[in-house]
């Protein structure tokens, strides 16, 4: 693999960021027309929760395999693919006309969300590699800046008397023009063709260790999302409004840890801020749960999302850069067992709600977050090393 000059790097970090913040963009533009759809089929909320897992479902069966295609196309060419599926699918489950198509439009959307997270990751992790500083925060970060003005347009539209289908076709062509415009300057990746490597390696001593704290990782940040509103709604009595303030705390933080997160690492190395994050969440979350008022839990949420900021990236970034082993198969191998955490967190939650309260189950997401300050020495180098540069001729990526 040949290093680019300054400017095409430039170019490269723009392409690559494009794609994350498409990445969040596309599924913040579907989320708010559930409550229509789910009227549109008339199912209930059991059914629905249902529907909504195909495309968690579509995610995690995507990422296994995931590496195996950037090795054998390179992972230009798969986040150039996956990222035009996936704008192209954002219409499918609007214009789905029965539910058993609703759930198929959803994994097909997971599928393209799966791959292209691999294959986007991979890139960052290439271009990472040729800046030789960690940079990879700041791509999470525009995914949760993506993810953020994708709902406020989709929440603008509504509030014009927008359609769904109008508001996700013109999405769409955004999305679409905006992907077209930036592929070309996507780190070149060349095939290995030859390849034997197996589709997917099974998660082993430092893949393992780093898959399970993405696993906690994940499952705190699905928490978050379908239980926080909820903790706040109906244990601590407040407002829907008022409900719904603690997620937005927990995604804004998280946006505001990312786009620090680059210098953080700079300055204290991955392992230390591994370490400092879980300790933000885990003592947060506590805290807000300990105190049992409504404006502590909005700030344990808002310390939450700060503190799990970082995690991912920091995990993904120590993946790709694990010795003797191609990129792209260990963040396919960290990521599916990371994944895994998005599919359990609710379920669990719920479970351990059902038998000792809501409070109790969001304490046992604290005790996940203290064990990856416990375990963040996993960590080992603060930056990708000259000699790790180097083996990135093999060029396969990371997530």
């Amino acid at each position: 693999m040949a290093f680019v000059s300054s400017s095409s790097l430039t170019f490269s970090r723009c392409a690559v960021s494009t794609m994350f913040f498409v990445n969040g963009a596309v599924p913040a533009s579907w989320v708010p027309h559930i409550p229509a759809v789910k009227i549109q089929h008339a199912i209930s909320d059991g059914q629905l929760g249902i529907v909504l897992l195909f495309m968690a479902i579509g995610s995690v069966l995507a990422l296994p395999s995931a590496g195996w295609f950037i090795s054998r196309f390179g992972s230009r060419t798969m986040t150039a693919v996956a990222a035009l599926g996936f704008c192209l699918a954002l219409p499918l489950p609007i214009v789905s006309a029965n539910v058993p198509l609703l759930a198929l439009s959803l994994m097909i959307l997971g599928v393209c969300n799966g791959t292209l997270d691999v294959s986007m990751n991979a890139q960052a992790v290439e271009v990472e590699r040729q800046y030789q500083r960690p940079i990879m925060s700041s791509f999470h970060g525009l995914f949760s800046l993506g993810g953020l003005i994708g709902a406020t347009l989709a929440s603008g539209a509504m509030s014009f008397g927008i359609t769904s289908l109008q508001h996700v076709i013109a999405i769409t062509i955004l999305s679409l023009l905006t992907v077209l415009s930036v592929l070309r300057w996507l780190v070149p990746s060349p095939p290995q063709r030859e390849s034997r490597t197996p589709t997917f390696v099974r998660p082993t001593g430092i893949v393992l260790g780093l898959g399970l704290l993405a696993f906690f990782a994940l499952l705190t940040e699905g928490a978050m999302a379908d239980w926080s509103a909820v903790y706040l709604h109906e244990v601590l009595d407040t407002d829907p409004a008022t409900a719904a303030i603690g997620f937005a705390a927990c995604s804004l933080m998280m946006a505001v840890g990312r786009f620090s997160g680059d210098s953080l690492v700079r300055r204290f190395g991955p392992r230390q801020l591994l370490r400092l994050s879980g300790m933000i969440a885990a003592v947060g979350l506590a805290g807000g749960l300990l105190i049992g008022q409504p404006k502590a839990a909005i700030v344990g949420f808002g310390l939450v999302g700060l503190g799990i900021s970082n995690i991912i990236p920091i995990l993904f970034s120590a993946a790709g850069r694990i010795s003797g082993m191609q990129a792209g198969m260990a963040l396919s191998a960290v990521a599916t067992t990371g994944y895994f955490g998005l599919l359990a967190g609710p379920p669990l939650i719920g479970l351990v709600a059902e038998i000792t309260g809501l409070a109790v189950a969001l304490g046992l997401v604290s005790l996940f977050c203290a064990i990856i300050t416990l375990c963040a020495g996993i960590v080992s180098h603060p930056q990708p090393s000259l000699a790790t540069i180097s083996f990135a001729k093999q060029f396969e990526e990371q997530l």
